[in-house]
């Protein structure tokens, strides 16, 4: 914590509110999210299907508008995109808590989603921008602030929701309201970017989709994201299978959150200074990528065992839940370095967005595919075959990410223009 407490001082104002921005985001959304679903099956009545479309309006929303939020925060500056971001996120939520018809809800749930799309590119570029040089350290930072906020947020909805959903969502939407204040008092504001300026958002876009090798770097981590993901899938559904009742296996599932919240929170400083002076950047992300495939082997042992085996069989998940978060640790920071880099610290704001836009794709595949695996496995009696396949996806990303980062021939480097041969993902 004093470690913690004395990486944040060391930062600038601006970068310094933004992390409480960031903890305070997520401590409002996470009060509310996990309790929706429930909310609208329940008090609301709603069938599975209309459940479904709320909840899949509020991800579309988010994750396929992240490049309008990114271009506009190019544009316009990040200062009114973060404003924007969480003043729509007040009254999105705000809604949520007085609608009961399924237009209504339909509209509340697509503001939270477009919200998230705005502020979040934004703050990512501010930090990257802001914190120059030291951008692995403010990320490493950032993410400790980030799982904070997934930790506290659903312990306070707990409690809120015991009283009613309502004050869940009112709460909720006053943190964003007091974030929107904070940010129009206290935010600094930073000019739009030059290259945006007197060229066509089309222009911008072909300018980012042709980075190749951007494009690429996005591609891979796309794997990474659908094994990160997995906490809430494939773990979650394995815990209930082997508790054998819903109470224990809810149990075990808040565990395995509690698990790895608090393992990155606890170690992503130090994880990401033993990485950076031992193994660099580049090396560092695929180590990382190999720790995460390894997360999937544990499970493998009591693929095949029956539910009901008691603590002992719980083992396996909690070591591939903290082997993720560790996992995690290690590439976040490293991955946010390489994005600003690939842009050239050109439309930065473009580029987080598309990133985003591409991994929100790669996480809804993979979750599919991880599914049906899952469901297939099972009936052709062959249960550990989707870990080993998780397993295989992540040794197949960091193999992917060790051509990336090799140096580009002197021939090649040559015709591209190039002093001397370089990283393929360094710039």
């Amino acid at each position: 914590m004093t470690n913690t407490l004395r990486q944040f001082r060391s930062f600038d104002r601006p970068v310094r509110l933004l992390l409480i921005n960031q903890f305070s985001i997520n401590v409002g959304f996470y009060m509310l999210m996990p309790y929706l679903a429930m909310h609208l099956s329940g008090a609301l009545a709603l069938t599975a299907w209309a459940v479904g479309l709320v909840l899949g309006v509020r991800n579309f929303s988010q994750q396929g508008m992240f490049l309008i939020g990114g271009t506009l925060a190019d544009r316009l500056g990040y200062k009114p995109l973060i404003v924007a971001g969480c003043a729509l996120r007040t009254v999105g939520f705000a809604v949520l808590g007085f609608a009961d018809g399924l237009p209504a809800l339909i509209v509340a749930s697509a503001a939270t989603g477009f919200a998230g799309a705005l502020f979040n590119p934004a703050v990512r570029a501010y930090v990257a921008h802001d914190a120059g040089p030291r951008r692995v350290e403010a990320f490493a930072l950032f993410n400790v602030f980030y799982q904070t906020g997934i930790l506290v947020g659903p312990i306070i909805g707990l409690v809120l929701t015991g009283v009613t959903f309502r004050l869940t969502c009112l709460v909720a939407a006053g943190v964003f309201a007091v974030l929107t204040l904070l940010q129009i008092k206290a935010l600094p504001a930073r000019e739009p970017d030059r290259e945006a300026r007197g060229t066509s958002v089309l222009r911008d876009w072909r300018e980012v989709l042709g980075n190749r090798r951007f494009i690429l770097f996005a591609l891979v981590m796309a794997g990474s994201y659908v094994l990160s993901f997995q906490v809430y899938l494939a773990l979650p559904l394995e815990a209930r299978r082997l508790a054998g009742s819903d109470a224990e296996g809810t149990a075990l599932v808040a565990g395995l959150f509690a698990v790895s919240g608090i393992l990155t929170i606890a170690s992503q400083l130090r994880i990401t200074s033993w990485c950076r002076e031992r193994w660099g950047r580049d090396r560092s992300l695929a180590v990382g990528l190999v720790l995460m495939s390894a997360a999937f082997v544990p499970p493998v042992l009591t693929a095949a065992s029956p539910s009901g085996l008691g603590a002992l069989a719980y083992v396996p998940l909690v070591l591939s839940a903290s082997l993720l978060a560790l996992a995690t640790a290690v590439v976040f920071p490293f991955e946010m370095d390489i994005i600003v880099s690939l842009s050239g610290e050109k439309l930065v704001a473009t580029h987080y967005g598309l990133y985003n836009t591409i991994v929100g794709v790669g996480i809804l595949v993979g979750n599919l595919s991880t599914g049906v695996a899952l469901d297939l496995s099972r009936s052709v009696n062959a249960p550990s075959t989707p870990w080993w396949g998780l397993a295989a996806l992540g040794v197949f990303c960091a193999w992917c990410l060790h051509l990336l980062s090799r140096p580009v021939p002197a021939t090649r480097a040559k015709a591209q223009g190039e002093e001397s041969a370089r990283s393929y993902y360094r710039t």
